[in-house]
């Protein structure tokens, strides 16, 4: 039974062997390059694959899903003679397992070198400015060349970005110092715009008060003119009404004379030309005690007779004394009108006043707010 059993066992391990030998499982998302007799032969598929024992062997084994290649900082000087560091980051997948394996002996140390030269061709035409601010037409045209230039390894170029972009100690200071002066600058900036913004309404609200300012004045002025013009208009109606004759006119003219000096911006008088006509008139008036039927000096030593209708200078005309009676009812009358007509120019200037304090604050309001 022995030699028996030993060929059967033997014949058991070489068919596991064969078995083992001939059938190949592949992974998802891998592909297994096949040679024969050190020959390609073909490229195994995810899944179940045959092979022949001994003759076929796997060459290389590739993974197709996107890779992430990140590059080493690499010194890249610019167009305005600065050395800056620039790293990449790449994105890629085989799209040819039998290219990528046998096109290029090593394509992740091809793609890195082909990148950095690639990369010091953009960067040397562009100045710091302009590559630190240029990192998406910098990405679009490492792209364009590295998509060119691998596509016959078998592999595509999905995205290339810049990771950073390092300049030199020195310069990153000035750009702090540059930075720093333009935030100042625009501190500044909206600073003055400020002020400006906060002059521009000071001087529309000066404006305004001036404004209303004159405007009570105006109102004020109006109604004391209105005032002022009622009160003439009253005394010549009292004037006319009383039938005055020339001599109560004068000494109502003397009467207001004084008026004109109680302003207090008056330094000087001055003298109507027409003062003394007006003198002589009243001294007609009241110096001729005869006119009056008032006794004169030597006559009041006489004695009068009670009940007599006759006056002094025994004319027996009574129409001197009806006449100064009338003269003295009408200034008593003009005086009871003048006194109306100054309480009526007062009540205008309590309106005017009334009027304007509550529209304009006065300027030490203004200046206290």
């Amino acid at each position: 039974m022995e030699p028996v059993v030993i060929p059967i066992l033997v014949a058991a391990i070489v068919v596991v062997f064969l078995v083992a030998a001939t059938v190949r499982i592949v992974p998802q998302a891998r592909r297994y390059n096949i040679e024969r007799f050190g020959r390609y032969r073909r490229t195994l598929q995810p899944g179940l694959n045959f092979v022949l024992p001994v003759a076929d062997r796997v060459n290389t084994k590739l993974d197709v899903r996107e890779q992430v290649y990140s590059s080493d900082p690499k010194p890249v000087i610019t167009e305005d003679n600065l050395v800056v560091n620039i790293d990449t980051v790449l994105y890629y997948h085989i799209t040819d397992p039998r290219a990528a394996a046998y096109e290029v002996a090593d394509y992740l140390q091809a793609i890195d070198q082909l990148t950095v030269t690639t990369l010091r061709n953009v960067i040397g035409s562009m100045d710091l400015e302009g590559t630190l601010t240029s990192r998406e037409e910098i990405n679009t045209r490492l792209r364009t060349v590295l998509d060119e230039a691998t596509g016959k390894w078998g592999i595509r170029v999905n995205r290339v970005e810049i990771k950073a972009i390092d300049p030199p100690n020195t310069i990153k200071e000035a750009m702090e110092k540059q930075m720093r002066a333009e935030r100042d600058k625009r501190a500044a900036i909206l600073h003055a715009e400020g002020e400006r913004q906060a002059k521009i309404l000071t001087a529309e609200g000066t404006k305004q008060k001036d404004i209303l300012e004159a405007q009570g004045t105006q109102q004020a002025m109006i109604l004391r003119a209105d005032g002022e013009a009622k009160a003439v208009e009253r005394v010549f109606q009292a004037v006319h009404r009383n039938n005055a004759d020339p001599k109560v006119l004068a000494y109502k003219y003397l009467e207001t004379l004084p008026h004109l000096a109680q302003s207090d911006n008056n330094t000087f008088w001055v003298i109507p030309g027409e003062l003394t006509e007006a003198v002589r008139t009243v001294t007609s008036a009241f110096g001729d005690h005869s006119a009056m039927g008032l006794p004169t000096p030597s006559q009041s030593e006489e004695p009068t007779i009670a009940g007599s209708d006759q006056t002094s200078d025994g004319s027996g005309n009574p129409e001197p004394e009806a006449e100064s009676t009338l003269s003295l009812d009408a200034a008593a009358a003009i005086d009871e009108a003048t006194k109306q007509a100054a309480a009526a120019v007062n009540d205008a200037k309590a309106e005017a006043e009334a009027a304007r304090t509550p529209t304009v604050p006065s300027r030490g309001q203004m200046s206290g707010d």
